[in-house]
């Protein structure tokens, strides 16, 4: 399967309410680049689902005010634009401003030096700063996400940037690939594999590609589940019988188990704080979200709405538990506010799996099925921006959203 088949197309198919109306100017410059980093910015802003983007606005003047009556007819209510000057060395500089059309000031300037190869890098950065500066929270622009492709015979991990730009293979295998899930800094992404005709764990360094196992015990091993502090893993193991939780090392060292029960316990995930693993299990017949301390101890029952919750993830802020409910026969992706108890159902699709959160918070990105093959999507956390991302040709599942870039 060539790169260009495996990029992902974004649809965008519902789009929030209340968004900020801003104009983003085309940028001036050396016209190839000026013109990358431009779309790139208004793309990220417009897929975001906060942002509604003002058409038309032209270059703005480098050291000229922006034309703030102009503006405001149209209905913009900040504006953003920039330079980009090529620095004769393969390198450009490219100068960002962002104003305030009502008040008339400028909120933010920021400049960036990068090579024409960062272009898209680039324009993530400024699109996250934009975004952090008209909403208070992180960008999620620059972030990446990790799934699985299946075409014939074929199984790729594959990671691409947040817009689904820039595909690349982190490993291809005959055999299924499943539950990749990234280290807290970025830098890994745990998996299980089937390459030696069983589950097995690895940890595997993104930056030389080599690779470790965590867990090749006897019988199954599967679902690994970062701590927050990057060290140790949760994990599922049936080497003493069913499936049970276990914490080990990132190195694959000291193995403990963390709980017992005579169901099968799985889909541990560490809470923010690293205080208690969320999971799943059947020990009260049907399969029901719970959570236990990290260090163990007793369990409490998290989910009690219908008979089937499934894949707990805990949002970024703790706040809230994204899970897999089954509603009148349908798989729907849930949210629930873990204070309240409040439960929302976030989609409308009925084969949903594998929910991960941006690491703002904002979106969730899961699996589902359209016509009988994985596609993925992705949802705001009130529900309302949608979109969908799909691969042409092939089968995409087991998504997982990448830490925020420092």
């Amino acid at each position: 399967m060539t790169s260009a088949h495996a990029q992902l197309k974004i649809e965008i198919t519902g789009a929030g309410a209340n968004r900020l109306p801003i104009a983003i100017a085309d940028f001036s410059g050396e016209r190839i680049v000026a013109q990358a980093l431009t779309s790139v910015i208004r793309a990220d802003l417009d897929r975001s689902g906060m942002f509604r983007l003002i058409d038309g606005i032209g270059m703005l003047g480098d050291n000229t005010p922006p034309p703030f009556a102009d503006l405001k007819q149209r209905g913009a209510d900040t504006v953003a634009g920039g330079t980009t000057a090529d620095l004769n060395n393969g390198r450009f500089e490219t100068r960002v401003r962002l104003s305030d059309v009502l008040k008339q000031n400028t909120l933010d300037m920021q400049a960036y030096v990068h090579t024409g190869a960062q272009l898209r890098a680039t324009a993530h950065r400024i699109a996250d700063s934009i975004y952090e500066k008209l909403t208070g929270e992180p960008g999620i622009f620059s972030t990446r996400i990790a799934y699985v492709v299946k075409s014939t015979g074929r199984f790729e991990l594959q990671i691409a940037d947040a817009d689904g730009a820039n595909a690349q293979p982190a490993l291809a295998s005959r055999e299924p690939i499943i539950s990749p899930t990234w280290s807290p800094d970025g830098s890994k992404l745990a998996y299980v594999s089937f390459e030696a005709k069983k589950p097995v764990i690895y940890v595997h360094d993104l930056a030389t590609a080599k690779r470790h196992v965590v867990a090749n015990f006897k019988g199954s091993n599967s679902a690994p589940a970062w701590a927050p502090d990057g060290k140790r893993l949760a994990v599922v193991l049936t080497k003493e019988g069913g499936s049970q939780l276990f914490l080990v090392n990132a190195d694959g060292s000291g193995v403990t188990r963390l709980a017992s029960s005579a169901g099968i316990d799985t889909e541990p995930r560490f809470s923010p704080d690293g205080q208690f693993i969320y999971f799943t299990s059947d020990r009260g017949g049907s399969p029901q979200i719970y959570r236990i301390a990290a260090t163990g101890g007793a369990t409490e029952r998290i989910t009690f709405d219908g008979s089937y919750n499934v894949t707990p993830r805990p949002s970024p802020d703790g706040k809230s538990m994204a899970y897999i409910a089954r509603t009148n026969g349908r798989f729907q992706l849930a949210l629930m506010d873990l204070a309240t108890k409040q439960t929302q159902i976030l989609t409308d699709s009925s084969k949903d799996e594998s929910p991960s959160f941006a690491p703002n918070g904002r979106m969730l990105l899961y699996a589902t099925e359209i016509g009988g093959r994985g596609v993925l999507a992705a949802v705001s956390s009130d529900g309302r921006v949608k979109q969908k991302l799909s691969v042409q040709a092939a089968d995409v599942r087991e998504p997982s959203w990448g830490p925020l870039v420092r």
